[in-house]
């Protein structure tokens, strides 16, 4: 961490000059950008008018990596809301859970139906028995900044669906007063809806796959070739399911509306979702296609096109090969024709024409090297290998491979550490602390962001530095 700037206008030009001013204050020569990587909000990641393009048409070696610490499921919860049936969804979905739990005689109700349903199904040996199996739980409210929430929310609801029928009837037949049944018929109604129930199933399926990427990303260190791996299978099985998942989903959606006596629509007649006038804009569709191109297809859709724009072709390649000089298992990733690839490709400007003929004898030289060096056959990370060479000494003999590693180090492929970073602010400047300065703001936030450093100094060395400062805040009297 640099520093930490005040940006009243947060406009694309305007934040690049201050990213520019900054570098120069602390004599970076921004013409040797190598890497950017923000938070993935549009006016940071737009590809033509947003900061990250502005950045690019100055420094074209300035790639954009998308930061993995953004929250990523959130921003796919968003892409959803693209499609306005999902939209809908989740705005039924909160008011069901805040009328299903919004007293402790209610959430005690529902602990009741939940327990009668766990010994009903295990009556008729529809649940396994053992210890840790059929816990009562309670719903989930989905929280707009928690990275999960909307996951479990769904998951909550789906275990505990016919106890929650039963709460919501039991509400609207013997509520206290008429609003309170009349929201418990109206949350009864759509939760009972085939509607509710099809998209139900749908962000189950599509969380669920996406949840193994979001959870891994959250990690205080995450490898770049496991976010690739999991980028790559996450787009995979959204297509899978896209493309061949269908027949088998309406399947799971009709049996578990059999279950729970909810009403199935004639599939292959006419779809008619609105009244009036409205009535004639929904076009010529049977019900089945209405629903898988108009709700199944296009929020799969979004999902793709979310990830896809977070973690563009160019992004994935320049990170992919970059694992070629990952010296994990004894440097099995390791790769030559990759490595000249990336230079190539990436990095043409940093080498000579002649230095990249000599990168490529380099690089035989240095992969039977390694390997006999005890002190560098078992590094974890890239960073290692780096200190490693520049420890043992070889960074001076492999200079061409060093810059190389040295220039894949700079991208910013940061996790969750970074997220912590920005939250750090609110620890320092919180509601007693409102009135701090950016130049007090800025150091303290350094010192507590960067623990390790400074717990790594002196209270004698702090005095000296304080001594020997030439200017000094004059004492007001």
């Amino acid at each position: 961490m640099l520093t930490l700037i005040h940006v009243e206008d947060t406009s694309t030009k305007t934040l690049k000059q201050g990213i520019f001013n900054t570098l120069r204050r602390h004599n970076l020569d921004v013409e040797n950008i190598r890497g950017q990587g923000y938070d993935g909000a549009s006016n940071m990641r737009g590809e033509w008018n947003g900061l990250q393009a502005l950045i690019c048409a100055e420094c074209p070696y300035a790639y954009y990596v998308h930061c993995l610490a953004h929250r990523l499921q959130l921003a796919l919860v968003a892409a959803s809301h693209e499609v306005k049936h999902v939209h809908q969804f989740f705005e039924k979905l909160n008011f069901i859970i805040n009328i299903a739990t919004s007293s402790c005689k209610r959430n005690d109700e529902l602990r009741v139906a939940q327990t009668n349903e766990i010994a009903r199904m295990i009556a008729i040996d529809e649940l396994e028995t053992g210890v840790g199996l059929n816990q009562i739980g309670t719903l989930h409210r989905a929280r707009a900044t928690r990275w999960s929430s909307h996951y479990n929310s769904i998951c909550s609801l789906f275990k505990m669906f016919q106890a929650t029928c039963e709460v919501l009837d039991n509400i609207s037949n013997e509520g206290k007063t008429a609003s309170h049944r009349g929201d418990a018929d109206n949350a009864y109604s759509s939760l009972t809806s085939f509607d509710f129930v099809i998209i139900l199933h749908l962000m189950k399926d599509i969380m669920g796959i996406t949840e193994v990427l979001c959870q891994a990303l959250q990690l205080e260190s995450q490898d770049i070739s496991n976010a690739l791996y999991l980028v790559s299978t996450t787009k995979e099985l959204l297509q899978k399911l896209r493309e061949t998942g269908w027949d088998a989903f309406l399947v799971h959606v009709q049996e578990f509306c059999i279950k729970h006596d909810i009403d199935i629509p004639d599939m292959s007649a006419k779809y008619i979702g609105r009244r009036g006038r409205a009535r004639n804009e929904q076009g010529d569709f049977f019900t089945e296609k209405f629903y898988r191109v108009n709700t199944f297809c296009a929020t799969i859709d979004y999902q793709l096109q979310e990830l896809n724009s977070r973690f563009n072709d160019n992004a994935v390649e320049l990170l992919a090969l970059s694992m070629a000089l990952d010296p994990r298992n004894r440097y099995k990733s390791f790769n030559s024709d990759d490595i000249c690839k990336l230079v190539d490709k990436f990095y043409s400007r940093d080498f000579t024409e002649l230095e990249k003929l000599h990168l490529k004898m380099k690089l035989q030289h240095f992969e039977l090297d390694i390997l006999k060096h005890p002190d560098l056959i078992n590094l974890s990370t890239t960073s290692e290998l780096c200190q490693g060479l520049a420890r043992t000494g070889k960074s001076t003999i492999y200079l061409l491979i060093d810059r190389v590693i040295r220039l894949v180090l700079t991208l910013p492929v940061s996790t969750a550490t970074t997220e912590r970073s920005f939250s750090a602010m609110k620890i320092i400047k919180n509601r007693l602390r409102n009135r701090m300065e950016d130049q007090f703001l800025d150091d303290s936030l350094i010192t507590y962001i960067e623990k390790e450093i400074v717990l790594s100094f002196s209270t004698d060395s702090i005095i000296d530095e304080f001594n020997n400062m030439k200017t000094r805040r004059a004492r007001v009297k």
